[in-house]
């Protein structure tokens, strides 16, 4: 079963409560194909653990890693994945579109 939006923010505000680091994902533009609507949210935590989607799996990798910082140093940051990107390649990005995703530390 897939997690609601309300569930994931929900998630992110539990995992908050327990003093853990945490961030959220949101999908904030996309073009041509694109796995998840704009507005699709992933929450992550400070272990990496995380619950939503932004991508369909093929960037949550990624998009993970990128929270880790973002977690650590505060600073929120937009990052784009595309077909036409040879890092989306690399995350298995294929599906001809793009997205971009932007993340943000929860306070």
């Amino acid at each position: 079963m897939v997690a609601s939006e309300s569930d994931i923010l929900a998630k992110a505000e539990e995992w908050a409560k327990d003093a853990r680091g945490v961030a959220v994902a949101t999908v904030i533009e996309t073009w041509g194909s694109a796995p998840r609507p704009v507005g699709s949210h992933l929450v992550i935590d400070e272990n990496g653990s995380f619950l939503g989607s932004v991508s369909g799996g093929c960037v949550e990798g990624a998009v993970v890693t990128e929270a880790l910082d973002v977690i650590e140093n505060g600073k929120p940051k937009t990052i784009e994945f595309g077909v036409a990107d040879e890092t989306a390649w690399k995350v298995g990005l294929s599906c001809g579109g793009t997205i971009r995703v932007y993340v943000e530390k929860v306070e």
